[in-house]
């Protein structure tokens, strides 16, 4: 019984650590935890296409599920997070490549360069701070002088966000929506028909939504091929 708990935790930690030594390019947009336990699942699940031995398969995928959810509830101890999660790399600060960043992560100069042209920066001088997250995922934080205008940067207050709510969709009335907005049917109709849409018409909108300044805006299909 105990080779079933002993040889899952053994492969489980000697897998992480090999992922940890890889560096985090190889565990992009997911962390150590999360690829492991993907990779090593789904090599349990297959087995038994081969052996047979469904019982014990489950038992290990069990087991290997036990031991992530610890792994996972361990991490978000502060003491221990530490040592179980990689802290963010820094790739450039103030404007200058971090060369010792670069090492530990595997990385070239050419690579570096060209994840912050992804992120909209020709020159890394532009840059304040570019981290490696622990997914893999390159963060980058510009300088003051080649960020994007900020409305408040010439006193400017927008006006809050807001999203067309649909009323309308393929046809179908959306009552919540209508009852969210204090609207009735007649108020629709009313709108319909600025838009020459009749009510009886209705299963040709595919969309009509209320917009931010009070107007509904109507898509029909007609005149579609």
């Amino acid at each position: 019984m105990a080779q079933y708990v002993v040889m899952p935790l053994f492969i489980f930690v000697f897998s992480y650590l090999l992922f940890r030594i890889a560096g985090k390019k190889a565990v992009a947009e997911m962390n150590s935890f999360d690829l492991l336990f993907v990779v090593v699942v789904s090599t349990i699940v297959s087995q038994p296409i081969s052996s047979f031995r469904i019982w014990e398969t489950i038992l290990y995928a069990g087991v290997f599920f036990l031991v992530y959810l610890l792994f996972s509830f361990l991490s978000l101890d502060n003491r221990l997070r530490h040592y179980l999660v990689e802290k963010p790399t820094v790739l450039i600060k103030n404007g200058d490549i971090q060369e010792k960043g670069l090492r530990k992560e595997q990385m070239t100069t050419a690579s570096l360069l060209g994840k912050i042209r992804q992120k909209g920066y020709a020159n890394a001088q532009d840059v304040e701070l570019a981290v490696m997250e622990d997914t893999g995922k390159i963060s980058v934080i510009p300088k003051a002088k080649a960020r994007a205008l900020q409305p408040q940067d010439i006193q400017l207050e927008p006006t809050p966000t807001f999203i067309p709510i649909p009323l309308i969709m393929n046809g179908e009335v959306l009552q919540k929506n209508l009852k969210y907005l204090n609207k009735d049917f007649s108020w629709l109709q009313e709108k319909l028909q600025a838009h020459n849409v009749s009510f009886n018409d209705i299963s040709d909108v595919t969309l009509a939504t209320y917009n931010q300044d009070g107007t509904v805006h109507v898509d029909t299909d007609k005149g579609e091929e």
